[in-house]
């Protein structure tokens, strides 16, 4: 499959790319310097600015899929969105962010009153990415939400997978490793089973 990846330099990206590579896909490996995108088999580095929708309607054209893993403060969703739409790329998945994610009836995790207030804006900056979403009509997306914990880690292939509550383990914890995540996003690539859907995965 010939996928597009936004985002291809950064922490979640390169897992992506990695676990996309060593299943034989073909990636477009996109970033703000395609210099730092790892030299991996299957992966071409392309430099593209996000916020350039023409430029990146013409890097997506002739894709199976997109993939963003891009910050969401500084990120406009209806231009990302647009751009998707624009290329005619069928799908679109999202590595999203975990704080619109419930931990009770009504509250999301942004909102508890422990949420640290230093990543707030960027957790609702992505509920706001996911509400675009869910407006979309004509668009195939999937959403896919980490625990409140996303490091770098072992390559399990071993997680719970939830919809729109925090996944928590009998330990309290909440995580997942950068590389179980790239795998369920992977995983979703090649099985959807969350069309136009948010999904989380955990421990």
């Amino acid at each position: 499959m010939k996928i597009a990846l936004i985002g291809a330099s950064g922490n979640v990206g390169s897992r992506i790319a990695a676990e996309l590579s060593s299943r034989g896909h073909k990636i477009t490996g996109i970033a703000r310097d395609a210099r730092k995108v790892a030299a991996i088999p299957g992966v071409t580095p392309t430099t593209a600015d996000f916020t350039k929708t023409n430029a990146l309607v013409v890097i997506l054209k002739g894709h199976a899929a997109v993939i963003s893993c891009v910050r969401f403060t500084g990120t406009d969703p209806d231009q990302l969105i647009g751009a998707v739409k624009a290329s005619g790329v069928p799908r679109y998945l999202v590595s999203g962010g975990a704080g619109s994610l419930y931990v009770a009836p009504g509250m999301t995790l942004v909102d508890s009153p422990n949420f640290p207030k230093e990543y707030a804006t960027e957790a609702r900056a992505s509920g706001v990415f996911l509400d675009r979403l869910r407006a979309q009509t004509d668009l195939d997306w999937t959403f896919l939400s980490p625990p409140a914990v996303l490091a770098a880690g072992e390559r399990t292939g071993k997680f719970r997978v939830g919809k729109d509550d925090l996944l928590v383990s009998d330990d309290k914890s909440s995580s997942i490793s950068y590389e179980d995540f790239a795998i369920a996003l992977a995983d979703e690539i090649e099985t959807p089973k969350h069309s136009r859907q948010r999904f989380t995965v955990g421990y």
